[in-house]
């Protein structure tokens, strides 16, 4: 699992945000056009490209885009 694929990608799901904004560092839920679409979105995402069951209750714990990296990885088989 290359981080810097992951991170292409979770950028591609938010169009209103600049990309370059979007690091690990990032508190995804904060950014100004988070919603619950944008949760269902990435758990979409992880599960076509990954094979990885992630939750609602998944990415409540992950506060940073590094959170759920960790997380996805932590669960690839």
């Amino acid at each position: 699992m290359e981080k810097d694929i992951f991170l292409q990608q979770i950028r591609d799901q938010f169009e209103e945000t600049d990309s370059a904004l979007i690091t690990f560092d990032t508190f995804f839920k904060q950014l100004e056009e988070w919603s619950s679409m944008h949760a269902l979105l990435l758990i979409a995402l992880i599960d076509a490209e990954y094979n990885v069951p992630v939750t609602g209750e998944d990415l409540q714990k992950c506060l940073t885009v590094e959170d759920l990296y960790n997380t996805v990885k932590s669960r690839v088989g």
